[in-house]
This record gives C-alpha cells, structure tokens and sequence, in this order.
C-alpha cells in the first residue's frame, strides 16, 4: 500500500514536472517564434522590395541604353550633315576657284584686247542713206553692206563700229530713239543676213551729232541722216609679225 502510495506521488510529481516542463518551453519559444515570423516577415517584405528595386533599376537601365541609342543616332545623324555640309562647302570653294578662274581669265583677254586697241586699223567703211524719219534699209543700203561683208570673211582679228545720225530736225528724244533704231537695223542685217557675231559689233545712237554737212537745206539734212559703218582690223599687223617671225627663225637657222 505504501509502495502504492509512493509511486503515485512519484507519478503525479513527474507529470506536474512535465506539464511544467512544456509550459516553460512554449513560454520561452512562443517569443523566438514570434522573432523569427517577423524576421520571417521582413526577409519576405526586403526581397518583395529588392525585386522591386532590381525591376525598377532595369526599367531606368532599358530607358538610359534607349537614350544612349538616341543619342548615338542623332550623333551619327548629325556627323553625317556634318559630312554633307563639307561636302557643298568644299564645292562652293571649288566653284568659286572655278570663277575666280574664269575672272582671271575674262580680265586677262580685256587687258589683251585694251592693249591691242591701238593694233586694229580702219579697213573698210560705208555710209547708209534713210529717207525723213525712217530706219528701214533700202536695197542700195543692202548692196552696200553685202560688199562690206563679203570683203569681211577671210578677216580673223577685226570689229564693226555702226553709229547711227539724224539731221536736226525733230527733238533731241526723238532723234536719239531714232538714230539707235537706224543702227539696229544695220546690226540686224550684218547679223542676220552674214552671220556676223555680234560680240564683233559695237552700236551706238548719236542722234544729231557729227554732222557730215553743216548746212540747213534739204540736200545737208539727207547727207545727215545716216549710218556709219567702219570696220577695223588687226589681220595686217598679224601679217606682218607672223613675216617677221618667220625671217627671224629663217635668219637662226643660217
């Protein structure tokens, strides 16, 4: 009975002991576990944030490479019309050596033909008539400038000055139109009938200047109303310095 007695106190102690025992565990650990869920927690709430962060970091990567690409292009663009505006300043240049070329040149020939002015001599002449107020040619006027042509086409080196008069009749307006038309109508005729280039022509209008007769009556007036054409040449001097030439290399061959 004792014995009895014993064990159950020894029972009873030993599950009081143990129900104590897993009391002081779940009190100890319930804090621990409590700890480690929110620890739990955080870790799950910092790598929610970090993919965020990455998810974020590779939108602004994306965007930043789209702009260097942008910009990179409008770089390429931009050397590229750099490029293109060389090129048209490089043939503006060319272009305006080209000119500066041709002014050179076109200055070069004037300079010739101005130092040369003195080399060309009268050669051949004729006066053409017109009728009170008229500039159209008669056909005597006609055969005299076909003669005058004709005597022109072996000519190399040579101008034709045509100026054209009126008598005194008539304003000073008037006359002047007139006279130039009287000289056109010569022009166009040595132009247009004898293929005369008209860079080789030289006209002008007087009106009533240089007059041939001083006189008043009809028959001064008709001398008055008139086209000068003189032709002068260089073709002699040319001559004569290709002979001279020609007798200078004669002589250093003996």
């Amino acid at each position: 009975m004792k014995a009895f007695l014993t064990t159950c106190i020894v029972s009873g102690a030993l599950l009081a002991g143990g129900c104590a025992t897993k009391k002081y565990v779940r009190n100890t650990t319930a804090p621990i576990q409590a700890k480690v869920d929110q620890v739990g927690e955080q870790t799950s709430q910092n790598g929610q944030q970090i993919t965020k962060t990455q998810s974020d970091l590779k939108e602004v990567d994306d965007k930043a490479q789209n702009g260097i690409s942008a910009a990179q292009e409008k770089a390429s663009g931009a050397d590229q019309h750099a490029a293109t505006a060389d090129q048209h300043a490089g043939d503006a240049m060319n272009k305006a050596n080209q000119a500066d070329g041709k002014a050179d040149r076109v200055m070069s020939d004037l300079r010739n033909v101005v130092a040369n002015l003195d080399d060309y001599k009268l050669q051949t002449s004729a006066t053409v008539p017109f009728k009170l107020n008229q500039y159209a040619l008669s056909q005597a006027a006609k055969d005299d400038l076909d003669k005058l042509a004709t005597d022109l086409q072996t000519d190399k080196r040579f101008f034709i000055a045509v100026e054209g008069y009126t008598d005194k009749t008539g304003t000073r307006q008037f006359n002047e139109a007139l006279s130039r038309k009287r000289a056109d109508a010569v022009v166009e005729y040595l132009v247009g009938k004898h293929d005369i280039p008209i860079y080789r022509v030289h006209m002008i209008g007087l009106a009533d200047a240089k007059p041939v007769d001083e006189g008043h009556d009809r028959e001064a007036r008709a001398k008055n109303r008139r086209v000068e054409v003189k032709v002068f040449s260089a073709d002699g001097l040319a001559a004569s310095l290709e002979t001279s030439d020609s007798a200078n290399r004669t002589q250093d061959k003996h």
